[in-house]
């Protein structure tokens, strides 16, 4: 069983099953688990909540698919990790999606192991990424004159 740091994840899949079952274990994991049933409502979340750290997010959907909504998440929440999941083998939009920055694309289905040390490993880079940019605004303002 993976030890786990709390950090929030965005469930984003229009299959209710698969979201709702993924949500709750999530939490049951002790993340911060939320769904969302489409990529505009995903983008919808992520505008009024500055505290999801990474995104699972189906590549085929109605409406605006994972791969759009990706590039829009790159485009409003650039620190936010998203990993890409889908039932049908597509090669050429996992190879579009790592492209736009995603930070892995998996298959569908997947364990709940797998996926938790996936999510862990999205959520440590993206807290990396933000410590980095904190240290070197520290250090900007310390070089500011007085």
């Amino acid at each position: 069983m993976t030890e786990l740091k709390k950090f929030s994840v965005l469930v984003v899949d229009d299959e209710d099953e698969f979201r709702e079952l993924t949500v709750k274990r999530l939490n049951k994991r002790g993340l911060d688990a939320i769904g969302a049933e489409s990529g505009e409502r995903a983008l919808d979340i992520l505008q009024q909540n500055s505290l999801i750290d990474v995104v699972l997010l189906d590549v085929k959907m109605p409406g605006i698919d994972g791969i759009e909504t990706l590039r829009q998440i790159r485009q409003i929440r650039p620190l936010v990790e998203t990993v890409l999941l889908t039932g049908h083998a597509s090669v050429d939009s996992g190879i579009e999606g790592m492209k736009l920055g995603a930070f892995d694309y998996l298959m569908k289905p997947i364990e709940l192991e797998p996926l938790l040390e996936k999510l862990a490993d999205a959520y440590e880079k993206k807290r990396l990424h933000q410590e980095k940019i904190e240290q070197a605004q520290i250090k900007r303002f310390m070089a500011m004159p007085t």
